[in-house]
């Protein structure tokens, strides 16, 4: 257990940083479509996606995803708990929601998105019903709320 709560405290710090992203870049969506008729502004936003989702999303997503298993590495008793296996169900859900805003980028870079910014701003709730699973989960070490 050397080291567990430093690992913890890096797990934290990186999922903070990936959920930055997830709220984020379904905004930038919004903010894309919206605005779709001004090219410079849909060039600087194609940018900022590109660079939230590449330099800063996957690497915080592949950081949180390690360091989680280090920690069930290092206390496999984690896998017995019904809290933690609801919470890896809502994280492979978190994954795929990730893999899907790259998924809408690569779309709105090739200006062929015929989504709404009615629609993003209905995405961008998502991660955040997500999130509120997993912490009731992680803090209440229990499964109060099923979706």
């Amino acid at each position: 257990m050397n080291y567990y709560l430093e690992i913890l405290s890096f797990h934290i710090m990186a999922m903070m940083s990936w959920m930055a992203v997830l709220f984020y870049m379904p905004r930038l969506f919004v903010y894309h479509q919206e605005h779709k008729d001004k090219k410079d502004f849909t060039d600087v936003i194609k940018v900022q996606e590109s660079k939230l989702y590449d330099v800063i999303g996957v690497p915080a997503m592949w950081a949180t995803i390690i360091s989680g298993a280090i920690l069930i590495y290092l206390n496999p008793s984690l896998l017995e708990q019904d809290w933690m296996i609801a919470k890896l169900f809502v994280l492979s859900l978190l994954i795929g929601y990730s893999y899907s805003m790259e998924y809408f980028r690569k779309i709105l870079e090739k200006d062929a998105c015929n989504k709404s910014g009615q629609y993003f701003r209905a995405y961008n709730e998502v991660p955040t019903l997500l999130s509120i699973l997993i912490v009731v989960y992680v803090i209440t070490k229990s499964v109060p709320i099923y979706f």
